[in-house]
């Protein structure tokens, strides 16, 4: 059989998943016989495509599942899409742009015709790309948050909790996206460091008494919107405004009178210590309004323009209104001074518009009663959190949560159920048919037609579909009691970015309790953010991210997998740097060159076993190894998983096991070692699989003739067996041993083709007999003798309380040797004169810092040891 002498990705990674597919593989059906493991994919936006963040999520998911299949478990692992209201609305928004139409000018039924257009065509292409990864998830139960029987589980979820009393209509402070035209909700929200400018104001001080105008200066990033105070806040125990207690100013320009207040929230020591109050645009100051029983005028526009109740630059989009409102304090003689600052920017995640605070109708739902067993079920590990750290963050969150914004100006996603009566009253209902009964009866009015009602225009936050996906995917809403939600559901690992733990992880928590009266999933593995070797998050406009199926082609599927997961501790970040996937790919090329190692031996059946205690070695080390991966993977260690397999099949296999067991050049191999190695190489294999799955399954079908299911990827996953500590801890004794040995011949030049002597100093009765024949083979030894004295004229090291010893006549030049240390000597020599001529100086030493001075006497002492080691080589010659 001839094997490739590369291994080629492109020709194995598609082969290998077209078989895997047409065999099934990744489906699953309930089965009582076996356990069930299941996954959710945390469902990507379906205007998305693949980044790395998506490549380090999935990859993960992929290893567990590929593991759980191979440990017998019913894995069933749900891929779908998420149908991102406004990432989606934005995109088709643009693309209607290209062809000259505006969005204003069509209808509702007009634009969703478009958006579904869109979505047919481009709402695929992230699975797609994950396929390349080689994620092996259930496509046929692949799902849509916006597919018919998911959308009906949202609505019915609306009509339940509205029914329940935990969901509302009201005025409430939202973050508005001008751009975009809705609210959004904090986690699309992006904040960005920026340099602001502080503006100090004047505001007169109304009758006083003074002759001349006195004015109180106030501190604002956001002189437009003085048109929307209500008051003037200064703290009651700074004594700078005392006397201003229970008097009032006037809004510059506008000349508006409004009272000064005293509220402790103020800070003394900040800006001017004096606060403009302006309660429709900012958070602070409404629920400062709030307490005071302050009214609230909002100034601006949907579109970030200011109003008829700004009263001056009415019209003007708010930066505008900034410039000239500045200019105009400046001529009035009101700007007293201009500061930068550093700040913070809030920025829409899909539009990049600058966020507008605003209070805003829109419709809510109370978090405070399904919190309470969110919040218990993880602080008493009945859902547990990988790693621990984000418990206090989770409980932080969830002790001060608060209501729900679940309302979006948008048309794509589900429109929200409430019907609105001629009057403006309404009802909420999961059809208009139901709600037309509803209104009927609630307003005693029989006449009522459905055209007599008008559908909110708005729909719900994403959020709202996604928070049931564990469940909605089963069709636990559709159908309560159907086989698949009772057999798969709850499921069991979740895997996600930290950044969406309360958004999104919280909410499924409480979506189960509510919903189905259980936790949706046992553990949650929290992944870090894939950064650039500078630590910055990776992202377009940085332009340092790398496109995830570039390096697929040019490194490998199982190349970038593993070179993902090197470095990529649960919770803490990933400095990704493409080192990382060649060394992933050099993996493979290992891997690879193993196998043709031990395929290109030709067996000869006649020969004894040589290589006993090399085998038993190997089979102690692999069962040694497995329950420390074992232990990594039940911790979801799954970075320290990969490392101790890396270890395993590089370290202890390919360099040092095979060069144990390899035959002279050209000659056959027996077959008990054969068998053996083979065996071996099967259990490497699986244990690589669920990280390397392509390679792996390749040299699987070469190995050995299968049978058509007889594929790795349904493989039993390996037993822990029992090993042998001793054999283990003398083999690395061993090998230390061989590393002395090639030290040696480094040091001194000695070629690998040269055949040494060994002699042994047995101080520890130690048994080496077994050895022995490892040692020559790895160190290139002929001989090996056993002695009661040190040898003259032999260089010696010490190993586990046993001294060796290597003769140097006959393996060196010995005065090319002694020609080479003498001048080495004279060298080091005259470096540590130096050195002491430096610390002898005491003005040297005196001025010095520490640091410096500590860094010299290094110098010195490692100078005197090597000195010392020098002149013991030369009296060995």
């Amino acid at each position: 059989m001839s094997i490739s002498t590369k291994y080629n990705p492109k020709e194995v990674e598609k082969k290998w998943y077209d078989s895997w597919m047409q065999r099934g593989f990744f489906h699953s059906e309930p089965n009582p016989k076996k356990e069930p493991y299941t996954i959710v994919i945390p469902p990507p936006n379906v205007t998305g495509v693949l980044h790395m963040g998506h490549m380090l999520n999935n990859t993960i998911q992929d290893v567990l599942i590929r593991r759980a299949r191979m440990q017998g478990k019913e894995a069933c692992w749900v891929p779908g899409t998420d149908h991102a209201s406004i990432a989606t609305e934005a995109k088709v928004v643009a693309m209607l742009k290209e062809k000259g139409i505006n969005k204003k000018d069509l209808t509702r039924e007009e634009f969703l015709k478009y958006a579904w257009e869109w979505k047919e065509k481009y709402g695929g292409i992230i699975l797609e790309q994950l396929k390349k990864l080689g994620a092996s998830c259930d496509w046929d139960r692949t799902r849509f948050t916006m597919e018919d029987d998911m959308s009906a589980a949202v609505i019915e979820v609306f009509v339940d909790l509205y029914r329940k009393g935990q969901i509302y209509r009201g005025v409430r402070m939202v973050n508005w996206d001008p751009q975009g035209k809705t609210a959004l909700s904090d986690e699309e929200v992006v904040p960005k460091d920026t340099m602001a400018k502080m503006y100090h104001l004047n505001y007169e001080i109304v009758a006083d008494g003074a002759a001349e105008p006195t004015y109180i200066t106030v501190a604002t990033s956001r002189p437009e919107t003085i048109m929307a105070d209500v008051a003037v806040a200064v703290n009651p125990n700074d004594e700078r405004y005392t006397h201003l207690h229970g008097k009032s100013v006037r809004i510059p320009l506008l000349g508006k009178e409004i009272p000064i207040i005293q509220d402790e929230y103020v800070s003394i020591d900040f800006g001017t210590g004096a606060l403009k109050v302006t309660p429709a645009h900012d958070l602070n100051d409404y629920e400062l309004g709030q307490k005071h029983k302050l009214p609230s005028i909002d100034i601006l526009n949907d579109d970030g323009t200011l109003n008829a109740q700004a009263q001056l630059y009415v019209g003007q989009d708010r930066f505008e209104a900034r410039r000239n409102i500045v200019k105009d304090l400046k001529e009035a003689g009101l700007l007293v001074k201009v500061e930068e600052y550093a700040s913070v920017l809030q920025t829409s995640e899909r539009t990049g518009a600058v966020i507008e605070p605003r209070l805003s109708m829109q419709w809510w739902c109370k978090m405070d009663k399904m919190a309470k067993p969110a919040l218990e079920s993880v602080m008493n590990n009945e859902i547990r959190l990988h790693p621990p750290k984000f418990k206090n963050m989770y409980r932080s969150w969830m002790e001060n949560v608060h209501d729900w914004c679940i309302s979006r100006q948008l048309w794509w996603g589900q429109q929200i159920p409430a019907y609105y009566l001629p009057d403006g009253s309404y009802v909420v209902a999961t059809t208009a048919e139901e709600a037309l009964k509803l209104a009927r009866k609630e307003s005693g009015n029989e006449s009522l037609q459905l055209e007599d009602l008008r559908q909110d225009e708005d729909v719900l936050d994403t959020w709202f579909s996604s928070w049931l996906w564990p469940i909605s995917v089963f069709d636990g809403f559709k159908d309560p009691d159907n086989k698949d939600i009772l057999y798969y559901y709850p499921t069991n690992d979740l895997v996600t970015a930290p950044e969406i733990l309360f958004f999104w992880v919280a909410r499924m928590i409480m979506a189960g309790f509510e919903f189905r009266n259980e936790l949706p999933f046992r553990n949650v593995y929290l992944t870090g953010i894939v950064r650039d070797t500078q630590g910055r998050k990776m992202s377009k406009q940085l332009g340092n991210s790398p496109d995830p199926l570039d390096l697929i082609e040019q490194y490998g599927a199982d190349g970038v997998r593993a070179g993902m997961l090197f470095s990529s501790p649960a919770g803490n970040d990933l400095l990704f740097d493409e080192k990382l996937v060649e060394q992933g790919r050099n993996f493979s090329n290992k891997i690879w060159n193993a196998f043709r190692l031990i395929k290109g031996w030709e067996v000869d059946e006649s020969l004894p076993f040589p290589n006993e205690t090399a085998v038993k070695w190997f089979e102690s080390r692999f069962n040694e190894a497995f329950v420390q991966i074992e232990d990594h993977f039940s911790k979801f260690r799954i970075s320290d998983a990969l490392l101790a397999v890396y270890k395993l099949v590089w370290d202890d296999f390919c360099s040092n096991y095979l060069e144990m067991i390899k035959p002279a050049y050209q000659q056959p191999i027996d077959k008990q070692t054969i068998d053996a190695t083979t065996a071996f190489l099967e259990k490497v294999l699986k244990v690589l699989h669920p990280f390397m799955p392509f390679i792996t399954e390749e040299i699987w079908h070469e190995l050995k003739e299968r049978k058509d299911k007889e594929y790795l990827i349904v493989s039993a996953w390996p037993k822990k067996d029992k090993f042998d500590k001793g054999i283990i801890e003398k083999m690395e004794n061993v090998l230390s041993i061989v590393g002395g040995i090639r030290n040696v011949r480094n040091s001194k030049n000695i070629p690998n083709s040269k055949q040494l002597e060994l002699s042994i100093k047995n101080l520890s009765g130690t048994n080496y007999e077994p050895f022995l024949g490892i040692v020559r083979k790895l160190a290139g030894v002929s001989e090996v003798s056993f002695v009661q004295e040190n040898l003259e004229g032999a260089i010696s090291f010490v190993e586990a309380g046993d001294e060796f010893f290597i003769p140097m006549e006959g393996n060196i030049d010995v005065d090319a040797e002694r020609e080479r240390l003498t001048k080495e000597l004279e060298y080091t020599k005259g470096f540590l004169a130096s050195v002491d001529k430096k610390l002898s100086n005491e003005r040297f030493v005196n001025g010095a810092p520490e640091a410096v001075i500590a860094s010299e006497r290094k110098k010195k002492a490692d100078a005197e040891a090597k000195i010392n080691a020098i002149e013991q080589s030369l009296a060995a010659l």
